[in-house]
């Protein structure tokens, strides 16, 4: 269970999907008879596939999370955002009474259901391909697998195990100051906008989407 306080609760199906679209590497999480099994790779999301939609992607034929994944038990995909850290200096608030700490604003979805692995290689060709061209696209001469010589293709997919979710249930946080005055959160949208850091700019551009919203 993702510990959300309903301030920072996401709800909206497609704005959890756009997320999910919007994070190249994911964390699958299972649990085994060893205790929590991750591994981290890049997903494909499937949105009209199922009640919430259904994530494929694929493992090393070698990663014992495939073997030791208990898998009727739930599996979670963690889908992280961008995440920076608060500074209580930013806050109004400090200069008026002191009572202030520092926080981090984050954003992340977790989608949960039950795993299952595939290894028919016109499924994990089918799943390869298509997270090639979502990664290819918009580059200069973008890479296809076909650009490799079949037989090396065919070899590489030996090598991996493809898996599903059927996703359940998906609950999503975004925690961007919403439980702060909005003098407080204008300090922290300036104070973040003056970091060198990608993530704080991000993080500063959805806090300004939220307040709009």
């Amino acid at each position: 269970m993702l510990y959300t306080p309903p301030a920072f609760r996401l709800d909206d199906l497609a704005a959890l999907h756009d997320h999910m679209d919007r994070t190249g590497l994911a964390m699958i999480v299972t649990v085994g008879a060893e205790g929590p099994l991750i591994s981290h790779v890049p997903l494909l999301l499937d949105r009209n596939e199922g009640t919430h939609g259904t994530l494929r992607g694929h493992l090393a034929k070698a990663n014992p999370q495939i073997a030791l994944s208990d898998t009727g038990r739930e599996a979670v995909a963690v889908f992280p955002g961008p995440d920076a850290y608060v500074s209580p200096g930013w806050y109004a608030t400090k200069r008026e009474h002191g009572r202030v700490v520092p926080t981090w604003n984050y954003a992340v979805v977790h989608a949960r259901g039950r795993l299952s692995f595939f290894e028919d290689s016109d499924r994990l060709q089918d799943v390869v391909d298509r997270l090639t061209q979502r990664h290819e696209a918009g580059r200069p001469g973008p890479w296809s697998i076909f650009d490799a010589p079949a037989p090396f293709i065919a070899a590489q997919l030996k090598g991996i195990v493809g898996f599903e979710i059927s996703i359940e249930r998906i609950e999503g946080k975004q925690k961007l100051s919403q439980n702060r005055s909005q003098d407080d959160r204008a300090g922290v949208v300036q104070g973040l906008e003056a970091s060198e850091a990608r993530c704080a700019h991000e993080i500063a551009r959805l806090m300004r989407t939220k307040s709009q919203g």
